[in-house]
This record gives structure tokens, C-alpha cells and sequence, in this order.
């Protein structure tokens, strides 16, 4: 038998640890003379400390630690545990990669000119227009794409004709930022008259008075571009008047170098 400062030694894990694992019923001494209060483990259960410590290395709790231990020869359902981890680091390493760019590039912008972090506000009038449109609940604002695959898979018969300039745009209908389940409809504005499908509906748009910015540049300055317009409404006298939409004049329809893309940011405003 082992007394508990030799098997720390031994195992690798320190006393500390070894006592709140005692107590949250992950590895027990062997033995706790009941005089002196000693705790004495056995070499027996050097492989398991080992386990532990394998597990805890590769993220596991201490909870589905446990859970494992106790399942250890079941094959399956420790490949299960791995399969499900393994998910799980990897949307991990996914959201730290996300991080980094977004530091990256906030450093880089510091040390750019602030002239060149500004954007260009106007105030126009979008005309009125006949479009092709597609409104449904998507899973998030990344996957907007949906919504263009089902318009052109469904028009695709129609042989529709483009108008000059061509109005391809997003709308948001939520009032608010949502994290999923968002409500969102794409239009394409079309000439000639042409029957609703499955998905699209066809209809007349009426003309909107907006305060728009344009950039080039991948979908992650659009929280940039939404400030710069929210300032300038306020600051020249007018007021949110209806849903924001984004116009796509370079899209990834067009080419996939997102350094490419050209995006109009548009809010519907009127003067106060």
C-alpha cells in the first residue's frame, strides 16, 4: 500500500487533487485507517490516476471523467465520448481562429491612417421596383445563401431579365439582432411581369428614401459600416424609418475573394 504523499508523487497529481477526487467519488483510497485517518492507495490504482489525468488533458470534466471511467471497457461508447469532444474542440479552435483574425485586423486598422477606417454616407432615394422575392426563417445571418439557391433554382425556368441598374438586396425583418432563427427576405429586381413559384413572390416595391454606405471588403465590417450611418443619421438631423436592408452590387455569386465584394449598408430614414 501507498501512502497518499507517495502515491501524488508517483501519479503525478497533487494531494489536493487527490483528496477532491476522493470526495467527488472519482478515485478513493484504497484504504482510510479509521485511528489515524491515513489514506493508502494500492499500485492498483496508479493506471487509473494515469486515465484521469489523460482525459483531463484532453478537456473531459471531471463529471464525464467519471462517467468514462466507469464505462471504460465499453469501446463504443468511449469512441462516442471522443467523437462528441472531438466536436467540441474543434468549434473551440474554430471560435479562436475567429478571435485572432478579428485582433489581427483591428491591429492593422490601428495602424492604418483613421482617415482610411471612415466610410462615406448619403442620403438617396431608391426608385421604385418589381421584384422577385424569397422571405423565410433561416438558421443564422451567415446562411442567407439559402435564400438565393431557392430564387434561382425556382426562377431559373423563367428566364427573367435584369433591370438596369439591378437591385439585388437582403432585407431583415427581426427588430432586433438575433443569434438563430432569423427572418430574412432577398429580392432581385426584375423587368417584364412573371408568375410566383413555390418559394418567390413577385410584387411591386414602392420607392424608400435611405442613408447608405458603401464598402468593399468581406460581411465582417458591417458592424463598422452600421456605426458610421447610425452617426451620421444622428448627427444630421434624421431618423430610423423602417427595416435595414444590405444591397449586393459585388457578391460571392460574382467571385469568392471576399477582398472583392462591394456591399451597400441602407437604412430606411426620414428627417425628424
Amino acid at each position: 500500500m501507498l501512502k497518499i504523499g507517495v502515491f501524488s508523487k508517483l501519479s503525478r497529481i497533487s494531494i489536493r487533487m487527490l483528496r477532491h477526487y476522493d470526495e467527488i467519488g472519482l478515485l478513493a483510497p484504497e484504504v482510510i485507517d479509521r485511528f489515524s485517518g491515513y489514506r493508502y492507495y494500492s499500485e492498483a490504482q496508479l493506471p487509473i490516476a494515469e486515465r484521469i489525468t489523460f482525459l483531463k488533458n484532453m478537456g473531459f470534466s471531471l463529471a464525464a471523467t467519471k462517467e468514462i471511467l466507469e464505462n471504460f471497457e465499453d469501446r463504443d461508447a468511449f469512441s462516442q465520448f471522443l467523437s462528441v469532444k472531438k466536436a467540441e474542440v474543434t468549434e473551440e479552435v474554430c471560435d479562436l481562429e475567429r478571435r485572432l483574425i478579428l485582433l489581427e485586423t483591428t491591429m492593422a486598422k490601428l495602424r492604418k491612417d483613421e482617415s482610411t477606417m471612415t466610410y462615406s454616407v448619403s442620403i438617396k432615394k431608391l426608385p421604385e421596383r418589381y421584384v422577385a422575392s424569397v422571405r423565410q426563417i433561416i438558421p443564422s445571418y451567415d446562411q442567407e445563401g439559402i435564400l438565393w439557391h431557392i430564387l434561382v433554382e425556382e426562377t431559373a425556368p423563367l428566364q427573367m431579365q435584369d433591370t438596369e441598374p439591378s437591385y439585388t438586396l437582403a432585407i431583415f425583418h427581426d427588430g432586433e439582432h438575433k443569434e438563430t432563427d432569423v427572418d430574412v427576405e432577398v429580392q432581385k429586381s426584375v423587368k417584364g411581369n412573371y408568375p410566383n413559384t413555390e418559394h418567390v413572390v413577385f410584387k411591386t416595391v414602392p420607392p424608400i428614401f435611405i442613408a447608405s454606405a458603401t464598402y468593399q471588403g468581406s460581411y465582417d465590417k458591417i458592424s463598422e459600416v452600421n456605426e458610421a450611418v447610425a452617426n451620421w443619421v444622428k448627427d444630421n438631423g434624421y431618423e430610423f424609418n423602417g427595416l435595414s436592408f444590405s444591397i449586393y452590387h459585388v457578391s460571392p455569386h460574382e467571385t469568392q475573394d471576399s477582398s472583392q465584394w462591394i456591399t451597400e449598408v441602407c437604412y430606411p430614414v426620414k428627417k425628424k
